[in-house]
C-alpha cells in the first residue's frame, strides 16, 4: 500500500475517507453523491457484495423500512457496492422503492479506502460505518459476506454515539449511560 493511500484508509477516530460517487436514488434517478454533502448530519455508509444476490436485499430493504428512525437521528443512509448504477437501477425493479440511494463503486476506490474490498473477487465485504457530523469515523464493522447485518444494532450504536456518554454493554436508548448518576 502506498504511503498516500495509507493516509486515506478508514480508521475510527480519524477523518472518514472522502468520496464522490454516482448513485441511484430510491426512485431510480441518477445523481452524484459526495460525503461532504452530509456535513452537519450523521452518515451511515454500508457496503454489500453484489446486486441480485440473496442476503443483500434483506439488508437493503431492512434499512429502508427503518429509515424514519435514522431521519429522527439526523442521519443519512448510503448503500454502496461495486456494481454499476445501471445494475442498481435494474435491481430496484425487484426491490421496490428505497428511502436512500445506492452508490456505485466500479473503480473500487471507495471500497479500498474503507477496507472492505476483496480484490480477487472485485466485490466488497459487508461493512458498516458511522460517520459523525464533522466527518469523523466513529464506528466500523466488517464481516463475512454470508451473514446479514442487524439494522437494529446499527441504530443502537448510533443512538449510543449521539449521547456523547460512555455506554455499557447492551445499552439501549432510554437507559442510563455511565455518565448519568
Amino acid at each position: 500500500m502506498s504511503e498516500d493511500h495509507a493516509q486515506h484508509v478508514a480508521q475510527v477516530g480519524r477523518q472518514a475517507p472522502m468520496f464522490e460517487a454516482e448513485g441511484v436514488d430510491g426512485k431510480g434517478n441518477f445523481k452524484c453523491y459526495n460525503l461532504s454533502d452530509n456535513q452537519g448530519k450523521w452518515t451511515v455508509l454500508f457496503f454489500y457484495p453484489l446486486d441480485f444476490t440473496f442476503v443483500c436485499p434483506t439488508e437493503i430493504t431492512g434499512f429502508s423500512k427503518r429509515y424514519d428512525e435514522f431521519e429522527k437521528l439526523n442521519t443519512v443512509v448510503l448503500g454502496c457496492s461495486t456494481d454499476s448504477v445501471h445494475s442498481h437501477k435494474a435491481w430496484l425493479k425487484d426491490l421496490g422503492e428505497l428511502r436512500y440511494p445506492l452508490l456505485s463503486d466500479m473503480t473500487h476506490e471507495i471500497s479500498r479506502d474503507y477496507g472492505v474490498l476483496v480484490p480477487e473477487k472485485g466485490v466488497s465485504l459487508r461493512g458498516t460505518f458511522i460517520i459523525d457530523p464533522e466527518g469523523i469515523l466513529r464506528f466500523a464493522l466488517y464481516h463475512d459476506m454470508g451473514v446479514g447485518r442487524s439494522v437494529g444494532e446499527v441504530l443502537r450504536v448510533l443512538n449510543a454515539l449521539q449521547t456523547g456518554e460512555l455506554c455499557p454493554i447492551e445499552w439501549q436508548p432510554g437507559e442510563k449511560t455511565l455518565g448519568e448518576g
